[in-house]
Parts: C-alpha cells; structure tokens; sequence
C-alpha cells in the first residue's frame, strides 16, 4: 500500500536548479498528452506539456508557476477528446461554482495541539465518554453582514464557546472536503485532499481545528469513499477510460444518488483513497473518519434488482475488493495514528464492523446502531396510549447491544427529506412533544452506546434542516426550547462525571435489566454499572404522559438513593414531578432484590439515581 501519495502526486512549488516553479504529477495511464492549463498560457493545450512514465503518471516542472495560480489538466484521451479535468490531488480550488485547482502550499502552519495528541495516543475512546455534536459548518451559524457564510477562523471561537458549554467531547463535521452542488452538503465530492473554499484556506481549517483542541474538543470528518461526484472536471472518464470507476455501470454507477463508485480493486484507486484518508489525520490532525455509506460498499446488489448487479467471484453478493480496502484503511488509521477513531455508517447485519482485522473483522473502531435509532423513533413517535403494546421496540435492543461497538445515532438524516425535524416527530400537545424528546434523549444518555446529536435537536429547532439557513437560534428566547437545550447540556456534563454511564458500553456487564416488561404502565427501569460494580446508577423512563406515584423498583443495595437527575424538573420546561431530591429503600422482595424504592414517576420523564449511604438506621 502507498498512503502518501498527497506528498508527491498533484501540484507541489518547489525550487530547481535555483529557478522557483512547480512540480505536477497527474495519472492518467490511457492518454495520448496531458498538458497543465493556466492563465499564463492562456488555457491553451499543448502550451506546458507534461512527460509521461511507464507507471502512468505525467509529470514536468514548470517554472514561474507559483502557490495561488488557478490551474487544470488538459487530457488528450485515446478517442481523440480533450478533456480539462481538475486535479485529483489538489489541495485547495476555486469557489463554485468555479472548478479549476489552486497551487497551495500546505506548510507553514504552527501547531498548538501537542498536549492534546500526547492525550490522544493514550485514549480508549470505548471506556471514556463520547458525546458527539453533528455540525453543518455552513448553516450552523451565518453572519448578518450580508456575507453568504462565515469562515473557519471565524466559526472556531464561536463554536468552541457552544460546544464547551454544552458539554460535548466531539464534533463531527459533514464533509469538507470540496464539492460543486451545496445541495450535496459534501457527500458528492471533487476534492478528496481539498478543504472546501467557502469556508476559507486550508490554513484556516487548519487552525479550526487546532482551536477546538486547545480546548480539549474532538474533532471528527465525514469521509465519503464509497461513491464520487459525476461533474465533467471530476474524476470521472478522467483520462477518457473509466481511472477510478467501474467500467461495468452494474458495478461503476449508483442508481441511488446519480453517482459513481470506485473501483477498489485497482491499487491506484485504493491507494488514491487511502491517501484520502490518511491527509486528512496527518496534515489536519483530525481525531477520526466517519465513512458514509459503508453497507453500500460491501454488498454488489445493495439498491439493485435481479439482473443489476454483478457476481462476486464466488457467486456471491459481497464485494470482496471494497471489503479488503476497508480492513486495509483501519489497519492503516489505527497503526499509524495511536488514539485515531473510524466509524462506519452501516446499517445491515454485517458481522464484525467494528472487530480488529486479525479477528476476521472490518476493523472499525465504531459502527452506527441505525436498528436503535429506527426503533426508538418509531417508539416515540406513537401516541403514548399505544407504547404499551410496542414495549420490546425499546427492550430488544439488548439482544445485540454487545455484538459491536456501537454510536447511537441522532442525525442529519432523521431531519431532512420531508422527515421533518425531532421535536415534529414527538405525539401530543406541545408540553407533551418537549416531554418526549426530553424522554428520546434522556434515554440515549443512559443507555450502552456512544452518543451523537446532529445540531438543532438539543434545543428543539421546529423546522426540517435546511442547508440554505441558519438554525433558529432566536427559539432559545423561548422557555421549552431553551428548558431543552439545557437539559441536553446537563446530560453531557453528567455523562461525562459518570463512569457507570461510559466504561462498559459493548461489554454486556455494564447494564442489568431490573423490569423491561411493564406493558400496562409502559415503564422500563434499568441500571448501568462501571467496572467498579459498586458504582453503579438507577434509571427509571416513564413512556406516558401520566405521573406515577409510589412506583417501586427493586434496587441492587439498600440506603439512600438520589435524584440526579429528573427530565421533569421546572428548569427544563417539566411539571417538577419528583422525589424531593431522593429517597431511602424499603425492605422488601421487588425485581429479585431485597429492597425497594418507592418513587413518584414523572410524566414523559426520565429520572437517573445514584446511591449515596448506607440504609437508614
């Protein structure tokens, strides 16, 4: 494998024999001439000819050439087109709708980050709290100048401040890298090396990032390697043959998104790709990849029908080169970068996603619960008077919670394509619809799984997520919304001050069930416990609207239980049903315990107890 390529392939300034310039590498195996288009010659073919090399790769020095110059690739294909594509490796690019590629110059930049790396190597991100914010950096915030969007430098402060305050360990940005159509929001992509130019330079992500680990904040990308952009500059046909494509549309073309698929078995794609992400880690200190789309990788008739797709070479329905690139990437990420993260959006139930290679696995770090995540929203989206024939859609996820290491994904998909957002989704009046979602996300805090919110959510933004906007930040003047945004901040912070809710998520000696069969009140009561077993918490859901009083849940030791948290509390926007703080048990056999506590449930609500004392005496 070559994950470098970044180093040596696309356009590099550079000094020779004392004359400054540029150096360009470009594959394109199949052409007649390739020649660099720019300003300086006019865009014309021919003017700046690059030699080739028995590898494929064109290359030439080109003096005068300097970091800022727009430029392209003039490819005489074998049929006889010229064709301008930009460059495959390039690392900054015009504005779109503009598609030439700018000669940059990465170094330069002064790193502040180290104390954060040094912590990083020595990270097990699966026993330490994860709580994930989704961002969208160009509808996150806009400013009211009249300019379109801010930029990195920009962005950074202003977010840092919100994420610190709410108490997240991460973000994770959709993708940044360059792509013509905003529509996309990055996933169809042209730059697989390049920051996009609407939010600024290279630099300025670059210091985006640094800033956010200064202030001990995560950063993490949407990473796109499992289909690309069409676009004419793109790589498509790149030198009039399909390069990094399928020949085969049954294999080379996406019925779903319009788009094309890499060919993973050609060892120039894979190592295109692994150089992808291996830049991303190594020139922007980026703290793990998201890939989107893996289940469409790993199966040849993923969205096909009989006929369209093509066998493996065993008869079967797996793609084995997308499979082995995949165990290739992690083998990569996790050998060369000690602490990095790789999640995996896959949603079927392939084994082993986040397993080790050497187990047989794909070797993610992470693998999306999109099954949780379909049967929680479903749960809640029903009118509480029915949850109680739907009980096991919360309590079946415990058959398979060990079986990876699990996200538990709140995302962009759930608020777009007439899906509408979260708070939309919840049943009842509008006290009833914060109740719920107080109740969704109280439920995802405390149960086994890292946490993920796409931003919007955790102060109850009506309106479906639209790229073109900012969110409606002006609903935090509003006592519900700004009840809820305070409610996801206190479950962060006490997520993170809580081992039993973190050290123990894929081991299934982590959580106990003490009742998940209460049809008739449509209540579940669990506990999560650390590796100190003596620490553990209570968590008590109530999934209807009706106040519970002298509810008993059997409890692993006697003494004084309490209120950590309650969903219901007046600060969040709740009717303050509560335990006056907390509560002693009570001898007596309830839920194969000697004691019991005997609590006042809260409607919609969601309370977290902590035993603190012995038994009173």
């Amino acid at each position: 494998m070559n994950c470098d390529l970044y180093r040596h392939m696309g356009a590099h300034p550079a000094e020779v024999n004392g004359v400054a310039g540029c150096k360009f590498h470009v594959w394109a195996p199949n052409a007649r001439e390739v020649s660099v288009l720019l300003d300086a010659n006019g865009w014309t073919h021919g003017a700046h000819p690059l030699a080739s090399s028995d590898s494929g790769v064109w290359w030439g020095f080109l003096p005068g050439v300097k970091v800022g110059d727009c430029y392209k690739f003039s490819i005489h294909a074998a049929d006889g087109q010229l064709l301008q594509k930009a460059d495959p490796y390039a690392f900054y690019a015009e504005l779109p709708p503009k598609s030439a590629s700018i000669v940059y110059d990465l170094s330069g930049y002064e790193w502040a980050d180290d104390d954060w790396l040094s912590r990083r190597e020595e990270d097990n991100w699966h026993e330490q709290p994860l709580s994930i914010y989704e961002v969208h950096l160009g509808s996150w915030k806009r400013p009211q100048d009249g300019r379109e969007y801010y930029n990195y430098r920009e962005l950074a402060p202003l977010l840092v401040e919100y994420v610190k305050e709410m108490g997240y360990t991460h973000i994770e940005l959709m993708p940044v890298m360059e792509h013509p159509f905003g529509g996309s929001w990055g996933y169809q992509a042209t730059g697989y090396f390049a920051t996009t130019s609407r939010w600024g330079t290279p630099h300025d992500f670059k210091y985006f990032v640094d800033h956010f680990h200064q202030n001990g904040i995560g950063v993490i990308l949407d990473w796109v390697p499992a289909h690309f952009s069409t676009d004419g500059h793109s790589l498509g046909w790149f030198d009039g043959t399909c390069l990094y494509e399928h020949s085969d549309p049954r294999k080379g073309y996406h019925p779903d998104w319009g788009t094309l698929i890499f060919n993973y078995g050609r060892a120039e794609v894979r190592d295109f790709l692994l150089s992808s992400a291996r830049f991303w880690v190594d020139e922007f200190h980026i703290d793990g990849l998201r890939c989107d789309a893996v289940s469409s990788m790993l199966y040849l008739d993923y969205s096909r029908k009989f006929g369209e797709w093509v066998p493996n070479a065993f008869g079967g329905r797996e793609n084995l080169e997308a499979i082995q690139f995949l165990r290739d990437l992690n083998t990569m990420l996790y050998q060369d970068f000690p602490g990095i993260m790789s999640f995996a959006e896959e949603s079927t139930a392939w084994g082993g996603v986040s397993r080790p290679v050497y187990l047989g696995g794909l070797g993610f770090g992470f693998k999306w619960d999109m099954g949780w995540m379909n049967d929680t929203l479903h749960y809640l989206s029903r009118d509480p008077i029915y949850r109680q024939y739907y009980q096991n859609e919360l309590s079946f996820r415990n058959m398979y919670a060990y079986t990876e290491n699990f996200i538990l994904p709140l995302s962009h998909d759930e608020v777009v394509h007439g899906k509408g957002s979260l708070i939309g989704k919840m049943p009842g009046d509008h006290w009833q619809q914060f109740g719920n979602l107080r109740l969704l996300f109280g439920y995802q805090y405390t149960t086994p799984g890292k946490k993920f919110l796409f931003m919007g959510g955790e102060f109850g933004q009506w309106k479906e997520w639209d790229h073109r906007h900012e969110l409606d930040w002006a609903l935090l003047g509003q006592h519900y919304h700004d009840g809820l945004r305070k409610y996801v901040r206190d479950l962060n912070h006490l997520y993170i001050a809580e081992p039993a809710l973190y050290q123990q998520d894929a081991v299934p000696q982590g959580f106990s069930w003490i009742n998940c069969d209460d049809r008739e009140n449509s209540v579940y009561t669990y506990v999560r416990f650390a590796e100190d077993r003596e620490d553990f918490l209570v968590i008590v859901l109530n999934a209807t609207p009706v106040p519970r009083h002298d509810y008993r849940v059997g409890v692993p030791r006697p003494g004084f239980y309490k209120e950590i948290l309650n969903s219901d509390s007046a600060i969040y926007g709740g009717s303050n049903v509560g335990n006056s703080g907390g509560t002693y048990t009570e001898v007596g056999q309830y839920h194969g315990h000697g004691q019991f506590v005997s609590l006042s449930l809260p409607p919609l609500g969601v309370l977290v107890l902590k035993p603190i004392t012995a038994a009173k005496r």
